[in-house]
């Protein structure tokens, strides 16, 4: 039973009877459904109607068609495309890159026929859509996009220049650029005054007011150009007979069946590219709703079988139209469906006001959405991602071949230049070290795959018999070719006298070549990043195969086994830094060398600026454990980190550790650090050592020797650990006497040394808080102190409160 409503709650409304909700609620959904939007609808739906009317009767007359059919293509692409599509603000209709293909067919097989075709075409394209394979589009690089866009705004502007001069425009770019200067001389001036007050209007229009600018400027510029025309005799939209006329049913090829299914093959194919093609740039127009490109197939398919059952021409999705759509302030299908029925009721009922617009000032409309287009941004962006080549010949096909032409050439040049920057790796020789040329590094980096063993067998080639070679293997791809290419030049350089060590610090690996199939290893890696401990790299040296460790050939540096290294000495490092290296230092050396090799040119920009200075912003303390980096943990650099390390990151007390107190007052008064970081870890060795022996051998202030003389501290038999311990037995006492952290760090299911650590941590920054030299720097808020506790096993670090421990990592936290 419900309760009572509360007495603060407003009182409930009465419900309706159940059934006379949804009766009540439907009307109010096909009202909003029918209304909103339609404020910028309505106006864009009248300008893409008066663009669509002149591109179809012209479309329709240079394919050989009935020139009505272009108006029922028109029509039916508004209302059934725009209805069913999956692109709410394309427009589709009669397309120019079919115009060539459907006067082609026309001429084989009459108008008839191609009208059974172009619905056979549609039934084609509505499987495609049911086969949801329409999102190959968004496979489609942007650079092609892009530069297909201002291919066809070039290709508009050649050919309507012609126009608003009074003259007839070619089909042909190149044509339309020889004829330019007979049109120029030849000119209606009326007409391209006209023409000229239209693209006057639209350029300035975005400067007049906002209140003015509600209304679309290409609907005002349209009227006014056309009422200006009124006394002129000027060239204006004609046609002849009427639109039912027109209406006709498709006849069935009389033979050939061939070619009527690759004709209906092909119409399918390049109607659907062209639309998809549109879809994707109109995306790239505006921030609505994306295209659901499945149902776009559909859409034109149902569109073209009910244009090819009517009589109309194909149909696809017109980025013109579309771009005029957008233009004009649509923001919903309704524009579109609303184009359509224009097209529709003027065709029937008022052909005479279209025939009053000059060709001029439609001309006029079309070179300022032609001219936008062309986008300078999307040119500098080419440019500066190393695309220009790409948009530059995909433009050139567009213009002066053809649409499909020039997007397929477009998206080939895409994917060799693609291919070329990633399925290629960067391969050098060079000698390095010792004057005499006797040490060589080979590097290897970025995909390496057979596409690259040209280059690598040539780089291979050219190191010298006989040398001691390391080669420097940082890819994340590698396949078995390469593997075997590598394997075979090894075993020749070491039968000639060489030795060759292999590093691998990529992510993929010659082990794994030849394990399997190849596979694309994680970018991310600790190896080439230099975060890894020299256990991790300087194990992975590959030498003779099944020799394991060792480098291939008896005197290789560096490695155990047969080679000097394994009597404690070598005669020089990876790149000779000199005679008799002790061998315990090869992993410091070869670190150093690995540094100067692959990160020192990394670092370099970064602190030459710190050579004369330092300006670091924190203070950290932390312990001399090797297993704690503190700019690993921080993801901080040069300059950074002002670091103290000691055994137990302890502050001391009372100024009794000289070393503590000197780094404390440099870093406040000379640096002006504004925050102090306290950092302990986990499996610490310091408190491992006060857990198991927690009084000590003495009391902390001092030893009394057999003669009852008190010595200093440090004397006696205790060893300078156990003195320097005494800093942290405060620590301790606070464990035991239950502290909120040791509280925590238990629930959270930490160990007794752990849970010391972390209470350390704590019983530190309490001494820092009441040190003498940072009591003013703390009231006033210019310095900071803060606790972080590094959890090893897990490579995770947590915040220290004065209350318990936090999560700064979200993946942790969230658990």
């Amino acid at each position: 039973m419900p309760s009572a409503p509360a007495k603060t709650d407003p009182p409930a409304p009465a419900k309706p009877p159940a059934g006379n909700q949804p009766a009540n609620r439907a009307p109010a959904n096909r009202r909003r459904f029918l209304t909103d939007g339609l404020r910028w609808d309505l106006p864009a739906s009248l300008v893409v109607f008066l663009v669509a009317v002149p591109l179809s009767l012209g479309i329709a007359a240079a394919s050989g068609a009935p020139v009505m059919a272009g108006l029922i293509a028109a029509a039916v692409g508004g209302i059934v495309a725009g209805s069913l599509g999956g692109s709410p603000l394309q427009v589709s209709g009669p397309a120019a890159g079919l115009t060539v293909i459907v006067a082609g067919l026309i001429e084989q097989f009459g108008w008839p026929a191609t009208c059974a075709i172009t619905a056979a075409a549609g039934v084609l394209q509505a499987l495609l859509g049911l086969a949801r394979v329409g999102r190959i589009a968004l496979a489609i690089a942007p650079v092609v996009v892009h530069a297909m866009l201002a291919g066809i705004g070039i290709t508009i502007v050649l050919q309507q220049l012609h126009v608003l001069l009074g003259a007839d425009s070619a089909s042909e770019a190149w044509d339309n650029i020889m004829a330019m200067p007979g049109s120029i001389f030849a000119a209606d001036l009326a007409a391209a005054v006209l023409g000229a007050v239209v693209i006057a209007v639209l350029l300035g229009w975005k400067h007049l007011p906002a209140a003015v600018r509600r209304v679309p400027g290409p609907l005002v510029a349209v009227i006014a150009a056309t009422a200006l025309s009124l006394p002129f005799n000027v060239d204006r939209i004609t046609f002849d007979g009427s639109l039912l006329a027109a209406l006709s049913l498709p006849e069935m090829p009389g033979g050939n069946w061939t070619a009527v299914v690759i004709g209906v093959v092909t119409v399918a194919l390049i109607g659907s590219v062209e639309s998809l093609l549109s879809a994707v740039a109109v995306d790239k127009m505006h921030h609505g709703q994306r295209t659901d490109f499945n149902r776009e197939l559909l859409g034109q398919g149902a569109a073209n079988v009910t244009s090819g059952m009517l009589g109309g021409l194909p149909v696809t999705g017109v980025i013109v139209r579309s771009a005029t759509n957008l233009e004009a302030g649509a923001r919903t299908r309704k524009s579109a469906i609303l184009h359509g029925v224009w097209v529709l009721v003027f065709s029937l009922l008022l052909a005479g006001l279209i025939q009053l617009i000059p060709q001029a000032v439609l001309a006029g409309l079309l070179i300022v959405i032609g001219s936008r287009l062309v986008r300078a941004a999307d040119i500098r962006t080419a440019r500066r991602t190393g695309d220009l080549t790409v948009y530059g010949v995909t433009l050139f096909c567009v213009v002066f071949i053809n649409l499909l032409v020039g997007v397929l050439t477009g998206l080939v040049l895409a994917v060799a230049l693609v291919l070329w920057r990633v399925a290629r790796a960067s391969i050098h020789a060079e000698p390095t070290g010792a004057s005499d040329g006797n040490r060589w590094r080979v590097v290897i980096d970025g995909s390496c795959s057979f596409l690259s063993l040209p280059r690598l067998s040539t780089v291979l080639a050219s190191v010298p018999a006989g040398t001691h070679v390391t080669v420097e293997l940082e890819v994340d791809f590698l396949d078995h070719p390469v593997h075997d290419t590598l394997e075979a030049w090894r075993n020749r350089h070491v039968g000639n006298g060489g030795t060759v060590v292999i590093e691998e610090s990529g992510t993929a690996t010659l082990h794994d070549a030849q394990a399997g199939p190849p596979s694309r290893g994680s970018s991310r890696s600790a190896l080439r990043s230099g975060f890894a401990p020299w256990r991790s790299w300087q194990r992975r040296l590959i030498g003779q195969g099944a020799a394991g460790p060792q480098a291939a050939g008896p005197d290789a540096p560096g490695q155990g086994g047969a080679g000097p290294d394994a009597a404690g000495q070598d005669a020089a490092g990876p790149d000779n830094p000199g005679p008799h290296v002790p061998g315990p230092l090869r992993s410091v050396l070869d670190g150093v060398d690995n540094y100067h090799r692959r990160n020192a040119h990394l670092v370099r920009p970064h602190v030459q600026e710190l050579s004369s200075y330092q300006d670091p912003g924190t203070l950290f303390v932390a312990c001399s454990d090797s297993r704690l980096v503190p700019n690993l943990i921080t993801s901080s650099g040069p300059g950074d980190l002002f670091t103290v390390r000691n055994v137990g990151n302890v502050v001391g007390d009372d100024g009794r550790d000289a070393s503590i107190e000197a780094a404390l007052e440099f870093a406040l008064n000379e640096l002006s650090v504004e925050s102090i970081v306290v950092c302990g870890h986990s499996g610490c060795g310091a408190m491992t050592a006060l857990w198991a022996d927690p009084d000590g051998a003495v009391e902390p202030d001092g030893a009394v020797d057999p003669d009852g003389a008190v010595e200093p501290d440090g004397a006696g038999d205790r060893g300078a650990i156990d003195v320097w311990l005494d800093h942290a037995r405060p620590s301790l006492t606070a464990f035991r006497n239950g502290h909120p952290v040791q509280a925590a760090a238990a629930e959270a299911g930490y160990g007794a040394v752990d849970q010391l650590a972390m209470v350390n941590v704590t019983v530190q920054l309490d001494r820092l808080q009441g040190h003498p030299g940072l009591q003013e720097a703390l009231k006033s808020g210019r310095v900071h102190v803060a606790g972080l506790f590094y959890d090893i096993s897990t490579a995770r670090v947590l915040q220290i409160t004065p209350d318990g421990i936090g999560h700064l990592d979200p993946a942790a936290s969230s658990r």
